[in-house]
């Protein structure tokens, strides 16, 4: 008789433990993000921006991983709160760029020492290692599904 296959079990999913971690990480980040007035969709969105200011829509949507008719309503909030603006490309009036304002710009110095490094409980080393780890499966399940 041969050893039967153990099924597996939720704790051996690896999409569950990306999906567990990204839940845990929101309720970490929660009280930072309280603290400056923002969802972390927003917050991302702010970080995006001093990566690259002045984007279009599209753009920022593809580095955020996030359909326009999701981005738009949190550029409009971020618009209403002051951190950024939204213009109509003079190049291409079909393309909306958004850029940070000044108080975009100045919100880095208050959120960024605010990160959950320490908290992950990773050394400086292994923290690379899994941010670069799961940006490699990201990346892979992209391709995979654009090939289906």
């Amino acid at each position: 008789m041969t050893a039967r296959r153990k099924d597996p079990k939720l704790a051996d999913f690896l999409c569950f433990a990306i999906y567990s971690a990204n839940l845990a990480y929101g309720r970490a980040y929660k009280p930072i993000l309280e603290e400056l007035g923002l969802t972390y969709t927003q917050y991302i969105a702010i970080v995006a921006l001093w990566d690259e200011d002045n984007q279009t829509v599209g753009s920022l949507g593809d580095k955020l991983f996030l359909e326009s008719n999701t981005l738009t309503p949190i550029l409009k909030k971020l618009e209403e709160l002051g951190y950024v603006h939204r213009r109509r490309d003079p190049k291409d009036e079909r393309q909306v760029v958004v850029g940070l304002t000044d108080a975009g710009r100045k919100l880095r110095q208050k959120a960024m020492p605010m990160n959950l490094v320490k908290e992950t409980g990773l050394s400086p080393a292994d923290f690379a290692a899994m941010q670069k780890g799961v940006v490699r499966l990201r990346d892979n399940l992209v391709k995979a599904s654009q090939k289906r």
